[in-house]
């Protein structure tokens, strides 16, 4: 069973316009200047983004890591990213189209990563814990897992009835599945607030938080 709430096509018709969108590009640079504050991407890392999307996260992180590898379930997404590292030659990201959040999706590779991040991607993911247990199997000790996404929400972010998503995340529940992932040092920070108007014409403010997690 995809692991994903049948997602894939929806960001698939979306890809073409999704960077134009002026929200979307300042979140994504919140997140990263998050994630290097708070992960300090270094030239000796592996790293490994779950949820790429178009690359708006990757291109600001890639520089400072020796490899990003770079997966997403939508091939549109990615071939939007692929465009971005062909124009301006980036030579250390590798673009995979792969769902890990699939029970039966296993990810080969000999070397470890020291660092695996997404940004709003967790919200889409089914099983939380189960996809939280293979990401973790991924990273090696002493590396770092951070993951942004939404607080605990009034389920209006997501305001389409056919749209299954997880309205965001307590604290608590999601420090507990990181605990029971083997990762420890769970640590929260409030990193962004979106202000979005649902389909009723009510804005409201949706906090964003960078967990950060290690593995021993």
């Amino acid at each position: 069973m995809n692991g994903n709430w049948n997602i894939t096509e929806k960001f698939n018709n979306e890809a073409a316009l999704w960077d134009s969108d002026p929200r979307r590009r300042a979140l994504a640079e919140a997140v990263a200047a998050a994630l290097i504050a708070r992960c300090t991407p270094g030239k000796a890392m592996q790293a490994l983004e779950a949820g790429c999307g178009t690359g708006l996260v990757t291109m600001a992180i890639s520089p400072l890591v020796k490899q990003l590898t770079a997966i997403d379930t939508s091939q549109e997404m990615l071939s939007i990213l692929q465009d971005k590292i062909r124009s301006l030659e980036v030579s250390n990201i590798e673009t995979a189209l792969l769902d890990l959040s699939s029970p039966s999706v296993t990810f080969e590779r000999e070397q470890s990563f020291d660092l695996i991040y997404s940004s709003m991607t967790l919200h889409h993911i089914r099983d939380t814990a189960g996809f939280l247990c293979r990401i973790a199997t991924l990273l090696a000790p002493g590396g770092t897992i951070a993951i942004a996404d939404l607080e605990r929400e009034d389920g209006h972010f997501h305001d389409n009835p056919d749209e299954e998503v997880h309205h965001g995340f307590d604290r608590t529940e999601l420090t507990k599945l990181m605990n029971a992932a083997g990762l420890q040092d769970v640590s929260f920070d409030t990193i962004y607030t979106v202000s979005k108007k649902s389909s009723e014409g009510k804005t409201t403010e949706y906090p964003v938080f960078l967990c950060t997690a290690t593995k021993r």
